[in-house]
């Protein structure tokens, strides 16, 4: 027997001044996001944003239901509109950010295993890894350079789909 391991570096920032222009817009637009979020039942808002290759800015909510799996993720719906929307335009970074009625988000909010394997089909797709920022209401932003490997280092590739 042996040992399979995979490690994940983010960047840890204290604070939103410390990133880049770039980025604090990114995040910024992924807050304005979250007023958006349909979220009557777990009070849970999130809200993402994504700066495509061209310079457009895709933002997204997530959507509930009351029959719970119909919902819908924030990251899923910026990335598939973006898909339908520009589908030959790679996106090159997002931001994700949440916020709750009943209390405070004060630790960065990472995307459900769905959501990664969803936007890991994009970066497979246009051959690069989307920068990845995230930050609860308040509190440390993480950047993740390497796309959605450092959260979901054993995804789902085409790769596993193929006959010889």
């Amino acid at each position: 027997m042996d040992q399979i391991k995979k490690e994940s570096v983010l960047l840890r920032f204290s604070n939103i001044e410390e990133l880049t222009q770039s980025d604090r817009k990114l995040l910024l637009l992924a807050r304005e996001a979250v007023d958006s979020s349909y979220a009557p039942y777990s009070k849970f808002y999130v809200g993402c944003a994504l700066l495509l290759a061209n310079g457009v800015v895709i933002k997204g909510s997530n959507q509930e239901n009351i029959a719970y799996p119909s919902g819908l993720c924030a990251e899923r719906v910026a990335i598939f509109y973006a898909g339908s929307t520009y589908p030959d335009v790679a996106v090159i970074a997002m931001a994700i950010t949440a916020k709750a009625n009943l209390y405070e988000v004060k630790s960065p909010v990472m995307s459900c295993g769905a959501c990664l394997q969803s936007i890991s089909e994009y970066e497979v797709k246009f051959k690069q890894p989307i920068r990845t920022i995230l930050q609860g209401e308040t509190g440390e932003i993480y950047v993740s350079e390497k796309g959605t490997a450092a959260f979901l280092p054993f995804q789902f590739f085409i790769e596993e789909l193929k006959r010889s």
